[in-house]
């Protein structure tokens, strides 16, 4: 069994439980209510895209790439907020993002079922003196998509 099978299940039973409490929310909960980072629900599900597919292009890399792997790390230095903002998550259209996020999600679910175990300590560079497994890259995905989902609860129940 794939180590990492409960977390799957987990991410997808988030993905199905959310995607109609999504759908269903109106235009001003989702456009106008800002977070801490002064990020709205449509940028943090933007935001929740880009980690989905930044991660399945780690996964991937870091099964048949040199070990340690240079890699670029989308997050730092602020560039996650510049992703969002490239991207005008802010007027995308909502099902589409909607339905963006969920199947990104889906295959990331995917390429984590079906990672080679034996690659699970290869390594990326993700930033100065700092080195990031396989195995610590999909363990901690879940958490990062949690985080926002709760900060997402957050704006909703505002």
């Amino acid at each position: 069994m794939n180590p990492f099978e409960n977390d799957c299940q987990n991410v997808l039973k988030l993905l199905k439980d959310w995607e109609p409490r999504l759908l269903a929310l109106p235009e001003e909960i989702i456009s106008n209510r800002k977070n801490i980072q002064d990020r709205s629900i449509r940028q943090i599900l933007g935001h929740l895209f880009d980690s989905a597919s930044n991660n399945i292009h780690r996964i991937v890399h870091l099964q048949y790439r040199e070990n340690p792997m240079s890699f670029p790390n989308y997050a730092t230095f602020g560039n996650n907020d510049r992703w969002i903002a490239i991207q005008d998550y802010q007027h995308e259209n909502w099902q589409d993002l909607v339905q963006l996020w969920k199947y990104a999600n889906h295959h990331l679910i995917h390429v984590i079922r079906n990672v080679d175990l034996t690659k699970l300590e290869n390594q990326w560079i993700s930033g100065e003196d700092k080195l990031i497994s396989l195995r610590e890259n999909i363990e901690y995905y879940p958490q990062h998509f949690e985080l926002h989902l709760k900060e997402m609860e957050e704006l909703i129940n505002f």
